[in-house]
């Protein structure tokens, strides 16, 4: 007789997912300062739409006082709200990832009901939420956790529909596909097409029954659904900005894909970019893969669902690879699956107490053994005068993952020897590397963000007019903190290209302007570290003198 082994994670309730997601989510979201580049960009935009006064900004939405045209406009919609409902405080910035990450979480969960695989899935939710470029993207204004709580949602209603053929399920998949495209674009069509067409394709019985399932795409009760969410504002917008067709279709989906995209501001990367990101994102967890790869466990149950959550992380990293725009936060579109895919075979290869479930704490230990050796051995010039939680901080790091070591120890004698607990254990790392990883954060905030460099000139030297030397995306959480556009003297940015372009306007300003400028009253010029050369080089810098240096920004005033 057989003896049937303990799986390797219990059935935890599900209030205790939800427990866990909520602090992944919510702890010290407001913690930081609003960072520079894409948080500060889409925060200002959500801010000027806000307060516009001008229904076409809710169209056409403007970053800096320029038009900005190049994603859909659902994320500035609901940080605009949320500012209107409950002010402009960095958490209220953050909302929309951090709502959106907890939608994802309830996905995971009501997906994993649907087929019969609950306890998994609540792994696969506590696996998703804690994952390292989960965490990180669920706290970060951007379009990406946005797309992906409506393409998950998309997919999965997909699956189920084309398992039930009920129709209620393919009007709620084509509403979540507008609500998708809404979120970031056409890429959301492309990756549920290649999701959805390449399981039809792969389970499909025969070239028959292929087109059949195929078709059942094509009913007019569906696509209504779609149009009537998703054609009003590409409608609208075609309306108000005439370039807005050939800007927003050809320039921003098909040039960037080819590489060809004016301007050309993103990283092309290797065929192999996204390989060592896709283990980083899943980081923890993802350090399970090599336990399941030589596991003899049973036999996968149900291979239909294997294969649709096989395809749908797959597709998507296939494609991202192919394109010439390249960036490690596009690969938060496949984590929900990815998670739940992990998940399932864990509970179908692995058992408790078995050697396997030492393997990420063999690799944690280590990696945090060479990390404090390296702290021990080498300089870390970087780090000096830089207080992290009040010490120094090499201390800080020396410290931190000392204990973490510790914990790691201790989640490995859990995990082996606990079978009420199992490979639930190793949630104690991304529990406790978080409040580290947040201290560290916000102890950057004068490198990260403008935050500092706003509030010193509102103190020092709130009379004058602030400028900007060249770069905006450096230093573009200024407006938002100003509370209000700012100039830039001979702009090299890339997101205000087509905005300066387009229209004319007093918010790019050359050489000779700005010398005008000058003469009729204070400036404050903020120019960052790379840029100091070049600012030294002009004549009208021998009348400013610097007032303060924060962070890699340089004030000068007259």
């Amino acid at each position: 007789m057989q003896v049937q082994k303990t799986p390797l994670f219990p059935d935890m309730p599900r209030w205790l997912v939800w427990v866990v997601a909520i602090y992944f989510v919510g702890f010290r979201l407001g913690g930081y300062a609003v960072l520079d580049n894409n948080e500060g960009l889409y925060a200002e935009i959500s801010r000027e739409m806000l307060h516009s006064g001008d229904w076409a900004q809710w169209i056409i939405p403007h970053l800096n006082g320029l038009s900005y045209m190049e994603k859909p406009p659902l994320l500035y919609w609901l940080t605009a709200m949320f500012f209107g409902m409950f002010g402009e405080a960095e958490w209220v910035v953050r909302l929309v990832p951090a709502l959106s990450c907890l939608g994802c979480v309830g996905l995971i969960l009501w997906f994993a009901r649907q087929v019969n695989r609950e306890t998994a899935g609540k792994f696969a939710a506590i696996v998703f939420v804690s994952a390292l470029g989960v965490t990180a993207m669920a706290r970060t204004l951007m379009f990406d956790m946005l797309l992906t709580v409506f393409l998950t949602g998309a997919v999965m209603h997909a699956y189920l529909y084309l398992e039930s053929r009920q129709q209620s399920l393919l009007y709620r998949t084509m509403a979540l596909l507008a609500f998708a495209l809404l979120a970031k674009g056409f890429v959301s069509l492309i990756l549920f097409s290649a999701i959805i067409g390449s399981y039809i394709l792969i389970s499909s019985s025969s070239i028959g029954d292929f087109f059949q399932r195929l078709g059942l795409w094509f009913n007019w009760r569906g696509l209504l659904v779609f149009f009537v969410i998703s054609a009003p504002w590409h409608i609208a917008a075609m309306m108000t900005e005439p370039i807005f067709a050939w800007f927003y279709f050809i320039n921003e989906h098909i040039l960037r894909f080819l590489g060809k995209r004016e301007p050309h501001d993103y990283y092309a990367g290797a065929w192999w970019y996204y390989i060592p990101r896709v283990l980083i994102f899943l980081f923890p967890w993802s350090l399970l893969l090599p336990s399941l790869l030589f596991a003899k466990g049973q036999v996968l149950q149900d291979k239909k669902l294997h294969l649709f959550l096989f395809m749908a992380w797959l597709m998507p990293v296939l494609f991202f690879s192919s394109s010439s725009a390249k960036a490690n936060y596009y690969l938060v579109a496949v984590m929900p699956v990815a998670a739940m895919q992990l998940a399932f075979m864990v509970e179908s290869k692995i058992k408790a107490a078995s050697w396997r479930m030492l393997v990420p704490g063999i690799v944690l230990i280590a990696f945090c053994s060479f990390a404090i050796w390296w702290l021990l051995t080498a300089s870390h010039d970087s780090m000096n005068g830089l207080l992290i939680g009040g010490i120094d901080a090499s201390n800080f790091v020396l410290y931190s993952l000392i204990g973490l070591l510790i914990a790691v120890l201790v989640s490995m004698v859990v995990a082996f020897s606990v079978t009420r607990i199992g490979v639930f254990a190793y949630l104690l790392l991304p529990v406790l590397s978080l409040p580290i990883l947040l201290e560290t954060l916000t102890a950057l905030d004068d490198v990260n963000s403008a935050r500092s460099t706003i509030s010193f000139l509102q103190k020092n030297n709130a009379a004058s007019e602030v400028y900007l030397f060249h770069v905006f995306e450096q230093q573009s959480s200024v407006p938002f903190y100003l509370k209000k556009p700012v100039k830039i003297v001979e702009s090299h940015s890339s997101d205000l290209f087509w905005g300066n372009k387009l229209h004319k306007n007093n918010i790019v300003i050359d050489d000779a302007e700005f010398m005008k400028v000058m003469t009729t009253g204070t400036v404050s010029l903020l120019v960052v570290k790379q840029d100091l050369d070049e600012f030294k080089q002009k004549n009208y810098s021998k009348q400013f003198k610097l007032i303060a240096q924060i962070g890699n920004t340089s004030i000068f005033s007259n």
